[in-house]
């Protein structure tokens, strides 16, 4: 999601200027004094009144000054969009699966994709899902991107909080297999997806 503003924000009795984000699953602000961050599961009601978006949660209640951009954000925060959508998946996709575990994202892709192939990456795949769990199972991107389409994507698929498989070994197997990370989002609650693909320059 991504959106950003500058704005003044009020919580439990302090005000401050500031940046407020809005991220996939998260509202979050940074100001003096002043630092936000909700869980939009965490949210028992989003509401808007003269520019200001109002959320509650058990943390009480926050009101950020956004403006004309305030009905939007509660829309987001009410309508967030689906893995799929995040992931950017199209019906006409030829999509290959190696390693994830995931039974409801198999379940979701089958049935959003034109192909999909599990367990073996098929030539010019428009995506290619990769699971691991530990660093050197990273090796192997050099070898699956032969397998992408030139304007591909390939997903690498890995546990969060994972010392053995970091995000800055995961952006560092990319890189080494000449991938360039263009996306992060949260897989779902256990797990984060990090999208790379090929340069422009590098791609025929």
């Amino acid at each position: 999601m991504g959106s950003e503003a500058k704005c003044t924000a009020h919580m439990n009795g302090k005000s401050a200027s500031g940046t407020a984000r809005l991220e996939t699953e998260v509202l979050q602000f940074r100001g003096e004094g002043l630092k936000i961050s909700i869980a939009f599961k965490s949210m028992t009601s989003v509401e808007t009144k003269s520019g200001a978006l109002r959320v509650t949660s058990p943390d009480g209640i926050a009101s950020l000054d956004l403006g004309p951009a305030a009905e939007k954000w509660a829309e987001k925060i009410r309508n967030p969009p689906s893995r799929l959508q995040k992931i950017g998946v199209k019906p006409d996709w030829t999509a290959s699966v190696l390693g994830v575990e995931d039974e409801d994202f198999l379940r979701e892709l089958e049935a959003s994709v034109a192909r999909i192939s599990i367990g073996r990456a098929v030539k010019n795949s428009d995506a290619i899902f990769v699971g691991a769990t530990k660093t050197a199972q990273l090796d192997r991107l050099k070898t699956i991107k032969a397998s992408l389409k030139p304007n591909g994507a390939l997903w690498v698929v890995r546990p969060k909080g994972r010392p053995e498989i970091s995000e800055s070994s995961v952006m560092a197997a990319g890189k080494a297999a000449g991938l360039v990370d263009v996306k992060v989002v949260s897989f779902s609650p256990t797990h984060t997806a990090e999208k790379f693909v090929i340069p422009l320059a590098k791609r025929r």
